[in-house]
Parts: structure tokens; sequence; C-alpha cells
């Protein structure tokens, strides 16, 4: 039983051991081109997009001639006519028919150059959503690859503040049995180290959620571990007026939102032709096999046909009311979207020079800290303190630490927050 306990401990550390070497290292940029090339998402806007390109070539179909097949089959007992529910009353024969209905559209006074135009613009609005979706997708990446580079910057912090507090208390553990210690001196480092000990047991877990976040940001279904890249940056001025016209000009969902204006403003344009007449060449020939004596073996027939719409309960009028409206408030929420982007990158810029601040008063505090920490080991070493003042200083320590870490790293997730909100793509 106990070879087998070993056989299967073996196993287990084997399998740690392979899942510890599979581990994929990632840059920043190359986790970002896993993302953009594989996240559903994009893949989902981009079929969206192409499916809103074919939609010009389905409204400019109303150019073309259109041509149908018909087979015709009746029988009517003879001398037979429809005499209610219309008021005409054509004559029905019995017959077997086939032939061709052809018609082409020759006039319509740009309604359906503007539809075409409507659907052309709406389609450029698609593709801009795309970039859109890419650079969300960009986003969230980067903040997930930055969360875990923090995550596990706070574990190292926490396994050295384990590591550095069971060292205290072996001494001082060896130095209560010589009674040179108390036992108060004693309960202290334990609670010290068992505060760590929970500590650590957090910053674990964090890394794992961290991990799994990184996962999910580059489109994969299952939580994998990475050996990330520690990504140099630095400090630089940011001009807020010249940010906010960066972004005016290339947010993609600005541009969307610009694309979807000229489709409804084009879309207004062709309701309002639904007033005007409508001009159409038909045509229809075939055979008549199977016929009354009545009929002639074949058939043709051609003209020109004229619609003028007259009245229709106002029908159109609402239409055309109803898509300049429409275009009216497309140009509004353009406005309300320069708006909000002016807003945004203000505040961003604010949130990101406090971060850089940050950086440095965390990292003078995590200096001092640290010779604080220094002296209150030798002032307890040589009995001129408590282990209060000694907990303390350690405490103080790892908050400076911590501290530093997540500013270090809150720096570049703002600095990303606000590529994104200015519309860098990648």
């Amino acid at each position: 039983m106990r070879f087998i306990l070993v056989l299967l401990a073996a196993a287990g550390l084997a399998c740690e051991a392979a899942h510890a070497q599979q581990k994929q290292r990632l840059t920043l940029r190359e986790a970002e081109q896993i993302a953009l090339q594989g996240h559903p998402a994009i893949r989902a806007r981009h079929f969206t997009a192409l499916a809103a390109a074919e939609a010009p070539a389905g409204v400019a179909a109303a150019r073309y001639p259109q041509v149908t097949a018909n087979l015709t089959a009746a029988g009517a007992p003879e001398n037979t006519r429809l005499a209610a529910g219309a008021i005409n009353n054509p004559v029905i024969y019995s017959r077997l028919a086939s032939g061709f209905s052809a018609s082409q559209l020759l006039l319509d006074f740009g309604r359906t150059s503007n539809l075409v135009d409507s659907s052309r613009y709406r389609a450029r609005a698609e593709e801009q959503q795309v970039a859109a979706v890419r650079n969300q997708v960009v986003l969230e990446v980067d903040k997930a690859y930055l969360q875990v580079l923090r995550a596990e910057a706070v574990l190292r912090v926490a396994e050295q503040t384990v590591a550095s507090r069971q060292l205290v208390l072996d001494r001082v553990r060896e130095l209560a049995r010589a009674h040179l210690k108390s036992g108060l001196d004693l309960s202290f480092a334990t609670v010290s180290l068992e505060e760590a000990n929970l500590m650590l047991v957090s910053a674990r877990n964090d890394r794992k959620a961290a991990h799994t976040n990184l996962s999910a940001a580059l489109g994969y279904s299952d939580m994998r571990e990475f050996e990330l890249v520690e990504e140099p940056y630095k400090v630089e001025p940011l001009v807020v007026d010249e940010l906010i016209g960066k972004a005016l000009r290339e947010r993609p969902d600005l541009r969307a939102q610009r694309f979807e204006v000229d489709a409804a403003n084009r879309l207004a344009k062709a309701e309002t032709r639904l007033k005007y007449p409508s001009v159409a060449a038909v045509s229809s020939a075939g055979l008549i096999p199977q016929r009354d004596t009545a009929l002639r073996g074949q058939f043709v027939a051609g003209g020109i046909n004229i619609s003028l719409p007259f009245l229709n309960g106002g029908l159109y009028s609402a239409r055309e009311a109803e898509a300049r409206m429409k275009a009216r408030a497309a140009e509004e929420r353009v406005k309300q979207l320069q708006i909000e982007i002016a807003r945004d990158i203000a505040v961003e810029v604010l949130n990101v020079n406090t971060a850089a601040e940050r950086v440095d008063v965390t990292a003078r505090l995590l200096e001092y800290a640290g010779q604080a920490m220094e002296l209150a080991q030798s002032r307890y070493d040589l009995g001129l303190s408590s282990i209060v003042e000694l907990s303390q200083a350690q405490l103080a320590r790892t908050s400076a630490a911590i501290q530093n870490a997540n500013a270090k790293y809150d720096y570049q997730i703002r600095r990303a927050i606000l590529d994104y909100r200015t519309g860098v793509t990648r």
C-alpha cells in the first residue's frame, strides 16, 4: 500500500513538473497578437462586417433586369369568369403554359442610388466597429497581462515576508528556550508569521485568478498559466489637447458613428424619393402547349409601366419624417460622443499623472520602510525595543512593498486605458 502511495505521489509530482514545463512564454505584444488573431469577439464582429458588406449589392440588384420563369396550369369550365372579389371579370381558360417574365427599372429619381449609398456607409461603419472591438480586446489583454505581473509581484512580496518572519520566529524561539526572550515575544512572532501565511494564501489565489482572466482575454476557454516578460516603461509628459484632437480623428467608434450619420442622411433622401414616379419596362413571353381553343400556342408582350403614388394615407410622408428625425438623432449622438471622448481623456490624463506620482512616492516609502525595519531589527536584537516595534516595522515594510508594486502596474494599466481612449490601434 505504501508503495502504491509513493507511486501516486511521484506521478503527481511528474504531472506538476510537466505542467510547469508547458508554461508559454509571452511578451505583451505577443499576447496582443494571439488575441487579435483568435478572439471570438473580433471574429463575430468581422463576420457582422462581412454581412453588412453584402448589403449594397443586394440593394443595387433593383437596377438590373429581373427575370422570372413561370409554369402555370389552370382548369375551369367553359365561359368561366371571376365574378367576386374584384372589379374586372377576366376570363379563365383551361391551359398548361410556361414562359418568362422580365422587368427593368428605368427611372426612380435616385431612390435606389441613395439606398445603395446608405448601405455602403453602414458597411463602412461596421468596418470601424471591427477596429473598435480590436482596440477593446487589446485593452483587456493589456490590463489582464499587467494584472498578472502585479499579482506575481505581490506574491513575491508575500513569499519574502513569510521567509523573513519565519527567520525571526526561529531566532525568537531559540532565545526563548535560552530564557533570553519572553513567551510574549514568541507569541507575537508566531502571530506575525501566520499573518504573512494568510497574505501568501490570498496572493496565490489572486495570481491564479489573474492568469484565468488573462486566458479569457486571449480567447482561451480554459485557464492557462504563462511565463510573462516584464515590460519596460517610462513616464512621458502628456498634452491633453493633443490627445483629444488625436482621439477625435482616430477613434474608430467615432468614425463609425459619423458613417451612421451619412447612412441615415442617404436613407432620408431615399425616403423622400418615394413621392416621385418610377418607370419600368416589362415583358413576358412563353408557350401554351395545352390550351383552350380560344388561346394561341405562344404569347409575347412588352410595355412601359409608370407608377405614381397618389394616396397612401400619409405613409410616405411619415417614413420621410421618421428617416429625417433618425438622421438628426445620429448627428446628435456624434456630438455627444465627442463630448464624452474629451471628458474621458481629460480625466484619464489626471489618473495617469496621479499614478505616476504614486510610483515615485511609494518607491520612497519602500526605501524608508526598509531602513526602518532594519533599524527595528537591530534594536530588537540588542534588546533596546520590544517585539511590538519590530512587528510594526515589518508590517510597514510589507505594506510599502505591496503599494509600490500596485502603483507601478496601476500606472501602466492607466496608460493602456489612455491609449485606448485616444484610439491607438495595434
